[in-house]
């Protein structure tokens, strides 16, 4: 099951008695937050829970497979990383591995 902002907002709210609406409100603006601070380039660190930050993917050629002997130059573009926290990390380790 894929976890949804709309899942997490009626989950919130069933758990703490607040309107969706309202729980809906937050959940938006931290993420807006979020948003806000890696376009200006700044990492965000929420502890338990991970790393996001911007890295800058340097400029490298491509190639396309229908069409190996043509060079396809990539640019290079700024992305977002996430690194989990040690928590998260710990919980995620306790899956079954998949052969």
């Amino acid at each position: 099951m894929t976890l949804t902002k709309r899942h997490l907002v009626t989950r919130i709210s069933e758990e703490t008695g607040l309107g969706q609406q309202q729980v809906f409100d937050v959940v938006q603006k931290t993420l807006d937050y979020i948003s806000e601070s890696l376009a200006r380039n700044n990492k965000v660190e929420l502890r338990n829970f991970g790393v996001f930050e911007v890295k800058i993917r340097k400029p490298r050629v491509g190639r396309n497979p229908n069409q190996p002997e043509n060079n396809v130059p990539i640019p290079a573009r700024a992305t977002v990383k996430f690194r989990a926290g040690k928590e998260m990390r710990s919980e995620v380790l306790k899956l079954p591995a998949k052969v």
